[in-house]
C-alpha cells in the first residue's frame, strides 16, 4: 500500500509539472468590460537562479491598472498615450494608460513561487483572449514569457508562452 501511495503521489507531481513550468494568470478568465483582479504566478527562477525583477506588458484595451505592492519589492508603472481619449468611470477624460508594470529589488528563490497581482478594467470583447507578455529577470539569466500562439497552436505547445486572460460574458 505504501508503494502504491508513493507511486500515485509521484504521478500526480509529474502531471502537475507542466502547469508549474510557465508563468500563468490566476484566475485566467474575467468578465469583459468589468473590473478584474488576477495574480501572475512565477513558479521558478531562470535555470536555478533567483528572480529579481518581473515586468508585465499590459495589452491594448486594458485600463485603470493597479498593481499589488509586495514587501521587499519596488513597483513602477510605465504609461502610454491612448490613440483616442476616453471617459473614465467618474466622468474624467483619460489620455493615457498603464503600458507596463515592473516589480524590482526583491528576491524570489528558484525553489519558491510567488504571485504578482494586478487589478484592472478589462475591455469589452466576449470570447477574446488577452495576452500579458512577461519578462522575468534573474541574478543569472532572463526568461521571456512573451510568445503568443498562432490561431492553430495550443498555448502550452509553444516555448515560453505569454500568460493570458479569457474575456467571458456576464453571468
Amino acid at each position: 500500500m505504501k508503494n502504491f501511495l508513493t507511486t500515485i503521489g509521484s504521478l500526480s507531481l509529474l502531471c502537475a509539472a507542466p502547469a508549474l513550468a510557465h508563468i500563468t494568470a490566476h484566475p485566467d478568465s474575467g468578465t469583459a468590460d468589468s473590473f478584474f483582479e488576477t495574480k501572475f504566478q512565477v513558479p521558478h527562477g531562470c535555470d536555478g537562479s533567483t528572480t529579481i525583477a518581473v515586468r508585465i506588458k499590459i495589452p491594448e484595451g486594458v485600463t485603470t491598472v493597479k498593481p499589488q505592492m509586495k514587501p521587499g519589492w519596488t513597483v513602477s508603472l510605465k504609461t502610454r498615450k491612448l490613440d483616442k481619449p476616453m471617459t473614465g468611470e467618474g466622468g474624467q477624460i483619460i489620455t493615457e494608460t498603464v503600458d507596463e508594470v515592473d516589480w524590482q529589488g526583491g528576491k524570489l528563490l528558484d525553489s519558491l513561487y510567488d504571485e504578482f497581482g494586478i487589478v484592472m478594467k478589462l475591455p469589452a470583447g466576449v470570447g477574446e483572449k488577452l495576452y500579458f507578455p512577461v519578462v522575468q529577470e534573474c541574478e543569472k539569466g532572463v526568461n521571456r514569457w512573451i510568445n503568443i500562439p498562432a490561431p492553430d497552436q495550443k498555448w502550452n505547445a509553444i516555448r515560453q508562452p505569454a500568460p493570458f486572460v479569457n474575456l467571458t460574458a456576464p453571468k
